[in-house]
């Protein structure tokens, strides 16, 4: 194997990166400065590793998604190197969570993709949230109502709107995403959407919109004259 040290100067990633800045690093040089050792055994440099996840998977998005045990499918890549792996990327969406705080006005629809899209687009179960606002779409608070396929069973109006009493939250904004990435709503989403509104209207409590994150884009069901 042939050692990263050993590379030429201007070819090693970090003093690539220190010569010329990050932006000039691709994908599988920056993700080797994480990984940083190769391995031994298969005669991987830390590169070779980092360009093998990156085929495995596809993409960084893709590799975001990806479980500690099938990261360690991959020769060379142990538990400490999957853990690695994993902290980047929970760090690169905490940067990027732009969640509503407690007081914050709910103003659109792409308001909202903007606030929940990098924390949800790569959950592998869709997530069911509701947002309770006040009389003036002022966030109360952020409520998960249910993790996993959607279904009447699983989003039930009992469920939804016990905390939407508790905190005499005047509104409501549901928010959920689609694993697959394509954010088109099912005939669930549709349905569970309808039911719940028609609780709402029945309680006095309007039911704003109901988003669905997928990757990069979503739909507001409000926007489609659906609500």
């Amino acid at each position: 194997m042939r050692r990263i040290k050993d590379w030429p100067a201007d070819e090693r990633p970090r003093e690539k990166l220190l010569a010329l800045g990050a932006e000039k690093l691709t994908d599988a040089e920056l993700l080797a400065l994480i990984i940083r050792t190769g391995d031994s055994s298969s005669k991987s440099s830390a590169v070779d590793l980092a360009r093998s996840l990156l085929s495995r998977f596809g993409s960084l998005r893709q590799l975001a998604t990806a479980s500690i045990s099938e990261l360690c499918q991959l020769t060379g890549i142990g538990p400490a190197k999957a853990a690695e792996i994993q902290a980047l990327f929970q760090i690169s969406r905490r940067f990027a969570d732009h969640r509503l705080q407690a007081g914050q006005t709910y103003s659109s629809s792409q308001d909202a993709f903007h606030h929940f899209h990098e924390r949800l687009c790569d959950y592998r179960k869709e997530v069911f949230l509701a947002l309770l606002l006040d009389t003036k779409n002022r966030l109360i608070k952020e409520v998960q109502i249910s993790e996993g396929s959607l279904s009447a069973s699983i989003v039930h109006p009992r469920e939804v709107f016990a905390p939407v009493l508790k905190e005499s939250a005047a509104a409501v904004l549901f928010i959920h995403n689609h694993p697959s990435g394509d954010p088109t709503p099912s005939h669930e989403d549709i349905e569970i959407t309808e039911r719940l509104k028609q609780v709402g209207d029945l309680m006095g409590v309007r039911v704003l919109d109901h988003i669905i994150i997928g990757n990069g884009e979503y739909v507001s069901l409000a926007d489609r004259g659906l609500l």
